[in-house]
């Protein structure tokens, strides 16, 4: 039987309002349609917002931008809203944009970048980026929860009979958003009190937007065979859509969104950047400005982008910033841009001349300082060839005839407010296809306020679902692909749901059967692809990384009743496109009514440690199953009555049956001896020497916590066995606890990992006041130390900037003490891991503060006799990075060069501190600690 597709909907009671939300990277705004009135239009709400302490106003658009205030920095009371109940310590819109000006470090802005930064946690609290330690954090979808939120308190105070969380909400986002960043914009509704909304991509929304302000008349403009381009680049993305128009039964023609192009971080805030960078060298002489000097600068060019690039633009800009230090006035700093050099820097450098061919250079981005991952080539002008190259033809039917150029073009964000910009893409389009004919320009949809045309939008096409107005049919931009296992072993791509799938389609798979093990994990890894556009549901590709795009992986445990019994069950999958834009995947029993619903691993796509399954661990090999079930029969016999095998040197035999060092073992197999270690788990309590080898093996095989699929989930299953539960906690076996946890840290939790380190700190602080109040040391031998209590420390690289900053402190306190001699190889290891400025799997929010690394970089130059120790610390504290806020500074970075070499460290440390650079696989393992399992890598 084919794979079949069935239609649901969803009826809901309709409101009185229809309210469009534009949920922008620099501004937001509010848009509704009153749906009581005969002949409706779409009108703008204006949001009330803190001007000043004390003095509100309603303006238009809101910006997106969250001051965090200190809290003897303004008088009390004087940053709340009418509506607000208790005192604000914080501010929404024109005062906090304002505020950033001055005091960058206690502003967020770009949060709706960072909601779709899939190389942090968007759930975890590290917004203002940079911030001092004294400044409260916040998640990315906390900082859009706000700005929801202000809008809703805002509209309820106006309409109090009719709260917005009553009223049908859509809320754009851009075209190519991801799934998880999908779901955490519907969490940041939810969060903000508003539990209901619909999604619409922003492109779209300004197409809506041109159709409401022509609704007599876009007949007229448009024709079948058309083919419409929207682009829009507003302050942090840039998105590219296509729509296709399209003879249609019953009305003149329908409307076609057939492609999307690359999720690109590339808009507004990269202009801003690029001119700062074009300004910093001749207002700092050459060198480097303050990270405060280059906050104010970046956003100041801002406004200067903006008056030079305007109609009746002045001839030049003067550009002031803050003196460095003390000197905030009269060292002042000022440099005068003019309107030809930032023409100059920014219309050749991001809207050049390219040929249709050209294709964006793939290298790392530029721009560092902010932690977002920039796409790496400036040149929108490349990427649009790129999309229009690969989609305009694939847009078409296969027996449909039209265009295969842009004929109708709607440029959109606020980057095409400057008449230059949209002149410069347009002439590059008339290049590209000039040559079809003579004189051929595309036509140009008017569109005069690209500040609230997403808003309008997003309330239009809130009626269009009600069915008034003109529908834009646009399903799945993109087809998605679910991994599957072949009879060669290589994975293949099943496809899931096609290209074009409709919002309230469900689409099932009866052909392909899965066999599953109830109470167990199983990973289905997620694939999309922007180029097989025509593939059916059902349809076996293979994985070529040119065509498909790895997706975090789906995951679940099937479990019903009180079953714990591993048992098989054959299931069958489906997936749907919900009515809100969001995929859902589920599983049904072949043979039975049970189904459970596949959730997105949103784990894997918020923290570095788990983005993107690779395969690496797996594509180290494997051994064959005889094997297995030797080193099986030996664990069991060690660990199971009636004890037949001893546990001392149990690592050493594997090796021997096996003829393969331990450091050979391919992750498959180690993982092997995990779950063999997990089952017989309650031998370990025979003896204390079988539980010391047991957490040595256990960890050894689990090591570094991730890298195969589903290793996040043993780590958890350990946690869950192990947490509290030691047999016999003496010294020795206390000593592989904390080897184990060290080991296999990177798949920790940041909670979990704060539940490690906790009881050592409070330890060592109560250690330490001790002696400072009884001028007293700690007896003991000094032989004896503890060393891997603060290896674990060290490799505990989730725990907050601020713990690291205590830990590293306490550190240094026990490093001058001439008899604690025994533990400097491993607190000179910790410091530099605490320290570091490139992490082994942390995230760039987990980095201690530049000057924190600093004054440790400089306490460490006093080693007069430095080892192997010292260099590699020093390294991980000074290593270059090309981000001016992990980096130390020129001059520190110098000396500490001049000090490596007189005491002749490694060039390969050295070269690390001069340059931005890789690691080698040797400097890596001894970063870890250890040896890393064949075939998998710690990112560096």
């Amino acid at each position: 039987m084919p794979a079949s597709v069935a239609h649901h909907s969803s009826e809901q009671t309709p409101s009185r309002f229809v309210i469009g939300i534009d949920l922008g990277t620099t501004n937001s705004a509010v848009c509704f349609v009153d749906t009581q009135v005969e002949k409706w239009q779409v009108q703008t709400f204006s949001v009330p917002q803190l001007i000043a302490p004390g003095e509100i106003e309603a303006r238009e658009t809101l910006p997106s931008f969250s001051y965090i205030a200190a809290a003897h920095e303004f008088p009390v009371g004087s940053l709340n809203m009418p509506w607000d109940v208790n005192d604000r310590n914080d501010a929404v819109g024109v005062f906090a944009r304002e505020q950033g000006k001055l005091v960058p470090g206690r502003v967020v802005e770009s949060a709706k970048s960072w909601l779709c930064h899939s190389g942090v946690d968007r759930t975890s609290a590290l917004l203002p980026w940079r911030a001092s330690e004294d400044v409260p954090r916040r998640s990315p979808v906390e900082v859009s929860a706000s700005f929801l939120a202000q809008m809703r308190e805002a509209w309820n105070s106006a309409n109090p009979e009719f709260p917005m969380e009553q009223q049908d909400v859509v809320v754009t986002l851009p075209a190519s958003f991801d799934e998880v960043a999908r779901e955490l914009t519907v969490d940041a509704a939810k969060r903000a009190g508003i539990p209901r909304i619909m999604l619409v991509e922003e492109p779209q929304a300004a197409f809506y937007s041109w159709l409401h302000e022509h609704a007599d008349r876009w007949q007229e403009t448009v024709s079948p065979g058309q083919n419409i381009l929207v682009c829009d680049i507003g302050g942090g993305t840039t998105d590219f859509t296509l729509i296709r128009v399209r003879e249609h039964a019953t009305q003149q023609v329908q409307f076609h969104r057939v492609a999307v192009g690359e999720h690109l971080i590339l808009g507004g805030d990269n202009l801003d950047l690029a001119l700062a960078h074009f300004l910093e060298p001749r207002l700092a002489q050459g060198k480097q400005l303050e990270p405060r000097q280059w906050g104010s600068l970046v956003r100041i060019c801002r406004h200067a982008k903006e008056v030079l690039f305007s109609e009746n633009a002045p001839e030049s800009y003067v550009v002031t910033i803050p003196g460095s230090g003390t000197r905030l006035i009269g060292g002042a700093l000022s440099v005068e841009l003019t309107r030809d050099e930032a023409i100059g820097v920014l219309l050749e450098g991001f809207f050049p001349k390219v040929k249709l061919t050209d294709r964006p250079e793939k290298q790392r981005s530029g721009f560092q300082e902010f932690g977002l991952p920039y796409a790496t080539d400036p040149a929108v002008t490349k990427y649009l060839a790129s999309f229009l190259s690969t989609h305009l033809k694939s847009g078409l039917d296969l027996d449909e005839k039209g265009s295969d150029r842009p004929d109708i073009i709607l440029f959109n964000g606020g980057a095409f407010l400057s008449p230059l910009i949209q002149e410069r893409v347009l002439d590059v389009v008339c290049e590209w296809y000039s040559e079809r004919g003579t004189g051929w320009a595309p036509i140009v949809l008017e569109n005069p306020r690209h500040d609230l045309a997403v808003a309008r939008g997003a309330a239009y096409y809130g009626m269009v679902r009600r069915n008034q107005g003109i529908r834009i049919a646009a399903g799945l931009p993109r087809t998605y692909y679910i991994g599957v296992g072949a009879e060669s072993g290589e994975l293949q791509a099943l496809c899931l749901l096609p290209a074009g799938t409709e919002p309230g389609v469900t689409v099932q798979l009866p052909d392909h059967t899965f066999t599953l093990t109830v109470a167990a994990p199983v990973e289905f890894p997620l694939f999309h692809s922007s180029l097989r556009l025509t593939d059916p549901p059902g349809t076996l590709v293979p994985v070529e990384r040119e065509q498909l795009t790895a997706l975090p992986p789906i995951r679940t445990v099937l479990r019903f009743g009180k079953e714990k019994q591993a048992t098989t069950l054959n299931v069958n999958l489906y997936a749907s496109l919900t009515e809100i834009g969001t995929m859902q995947v589920w599983c049904r029993e072949v043979d039975g009514p049970r189904i459970w619903q596949l959730q997105f691993d949103v784990r894997a796509a918020t923290q570095t440690d788990q983005s993107g399954h690779s395969g690496a661990g797996e594509s180290a090999g494997v051994l064959d199953e005889a094997s297995v079930d030797q080193v099986r029969t030996l664990l069991k016999e060690t660990f199971s009555p009636p004890f037949s095998q001893k546990p001392g040197g149990l690592a050493k035999r594997i090796a021997q049956m096996l003829d393969l060092s331990r450091d050979a073992w391919p992750p498959a197999l180690l993982r092997q001896i995990w779950e063999i270690l997990l089952e017989v788990e309650s031998g370990r309590k025979k003896s204390g020497e079988h539980e010391g080898r047991w957490l040595n093996l256990l960890g050894f095989s689990l090591r570094p916590g991730y890298g195969v699929a589903l290793d996040d989930w043993r780590v958890a299953e350990t946690w869950k066995q192990l947490r509290g539960k030691l047999a016999y906690p003496g010294a020795a076996n206390l000593n592989e606890w904390w080897i184990l946890w060290r080991r296999v840290a990177g798949g920790l939790t940041g909670g979990q990992q704060q539940a490690l380190a906790n009881p050592l700190m409070t330890s060592f602080k109560e250690e330490m006041r001790r002696t400072r109040n009884t001028g007293k040391e700690r007896k003991g031998s000094a032989g004896l130390e503890p060393l891997e209590p603060w290896r674990l420390l060290g490799s505990l690289e989730r725990l907050p900037a601020g713990w690291k900053h205590e830990l590293g402190e306490i550190a240094f306190w026990l490093l001058a003490q001439p008899e604690r001699s025994a533990l400097s190889p491993a607190l000179i290891w910790t410091i530099g891991r605490l320290g570091a400025r490139e992490l082994m799997y942390g995230t760039l929010g987990d980095v201690v503060d530049v000057n924190v690394a600093a004054e440790w970089a400089r306490k460490l130059l006093n080693e007069r006799h430095p080892n192997e120790n010292h260099f590699l610390a020093m390294m991980q504290l000074s290593r270059k990075t090309g981000d001016r806020y992990r980096d130390l500074s020129e001059a520190d970075r110098v000396k500490i060069v001049k000090w490596m070499e007189s005491h002749s460290a490694p060039e390969r440390l050295i070269e690390l501190v001069r340059e931005v650079g890789e690691m080698a696989g040797e400097t890596s393992a001894m970063i870890f600690g250890d040896s890393l399992p064949v075939g998998l890598q710690l990112r560096r």
